[in-house]
């Protein structure tokens, strides 16, 4: 495989490293197998900890599959390339029969030039003591450039999933300032939340994690969020038996349970003194990988737009619990909402519609 870099020309340090290789590659034959033509992803804040784990699982086959090569256009601010340097080095070395070229730039108009996907991982990230409110500022400018540069440049199908904080927040604002992309091809990242709840739950019931499934988180990935239960069913016992009854505490599951997912993300700061990295990656890769190939017979956590379901404000990225095939996402229907949900649900709702607000003061300045 010749591997492609190609630096930034806001970078010399890139442009003296580089391998100035030209590939275009249809087809990639291995082993027999005929493999579609590589896509190109985008990764922002490459040169991060999130990153840093996250690239492995893409270019690997983890999420596109494998038998989809990827060309990996990687985007971090100006100060950081000599780091991703190092990081193109590393995926060099990895031998990834998948990764078809790769492409680090501080220019997000070159980052996202006919990416089919996107992750949006860079962002000011959450530090011990911070609330989300104090990231809005920053981020929500990050969040505006990149909107408009993927409206620009990008793939008019791409998918775009935005990790970095108030992921919600700024997953609106980045749809909005790329009007020639459907609302419904931005997310926000919740499946962070819904994978520790899910994780919290196989631990309370003693079964291995993969014997829960439809576990439900609502609305904004803050504190306000609202884990939810109620829906979820885990095999145990040679068959499949609803959670709440496997469980017998309705207690546990509306305090104890909705809290620890809740403040999980607080706990890990205070504990490694930074934020979730590799768990954000598995939930990111979790996320695209279903949204590209389909969740099958689980229902998945995303923040998509809202269209008042469930009585939720309308025109806010929300969480919801959808299904996935064909690369779109459809809401699950028909799900009773109790008085104690129906109060989570309002908060979380009315926490989106303040950021909202605030957001779109800020990008008035």
């Amino acid at each position: 495989m010749s591997f492609l870099c190609c630096g930034s020309s806001d970078s010399k340090d890139l442009d003296t490293t580089a391998v100035n290789v030209t590939r275009k590659v249809e087809t990639v034959k291995s082993t027999n197998v005929t493999m579609a033509a590589p896509i190109k992803v985008v990764v922002t804040g490459a040169a991060g900890q999130i990153a840093y784990s996250l690239l492995y699982q893409v270019a690997s086959g983890a999420v596109f599959g494998p038998e989809q090569p990827v060309y990996l256009h990687l985007l971090d601010i100006a100060p950081m390339m000599g780091v991703l340097e190092g990081v193109v080095m590393e995926l060099a070395d990895c031998a990834l029969p998948l990764l078809a070229g790769v492409l680090p730039t501080a220019n997000p108009e070159e980052a996202f030039k006919d990416v089919a996907a996107a992750f949006l991982v860079g962002a000011m990230p959450r530090r011990e003591g911070m609330e989300r409110k104090d990231l809005l500022s920053a981020n929500v400018r990050i969040f505006k450039e990149q909107g408009q540069a993927l409206d620009k440049v990008a793939r008019k199908d791409v998918k775009v999933l935005v990790v970095g904080n108030p992921a919600n927040t700024n997953a609106f604002i980045c749809a909005k300032y790329a009007p020639s992309i459907p609302k419904e091809n931005f997310s926000a990242m919740t499946r962070l939340d819904q994978n520790r709840a899910q994780s919290q739950l196989a631990t309370k019931l003693g079964v291995p994690v993969q014997n829960v499934k439809n576990v439900i988180i609502w609305g904004n990935h803050s504190s306000t969020q609202f884990p939810d239960a109620s829906n979820s069913v885990v095999k145990i016992g040679g068959g499949e038996k609803p959670v709440p009854a496997a469980i017998n505490d309705d207690n546990y599951l509306k305090t104890t349970f909705v809290s620890t997912v809740q403040k999980r993300g607080a706990a890990v700061i205070a504990a490694r003194k930074m934020s979730s990295a590799l768990s954000a990656a598995k939930a990111a890769s979790d996320h695209m990988r279903d949204w590209f190939l389909g969740s099958g017979d689980r229902w998945v956590s995303m923040g998509v737009i809202s269209d008042g379901s469930y009585g939720t404000p309308r025109d806010i990225v929300y969480s919801f619990p959808v299904t996935t095939s064909n690369g779109k996402w459809k809401i699950v229907e028909g799900l009773t909402i109790s008085d104690f949900a129906r109060e989570k649900l309002d908060l979380t709702g009315k926490e989106l519609v303040e950021e909202k607000q605030d957001a779109l003061d800020v990008c008035k300045d």
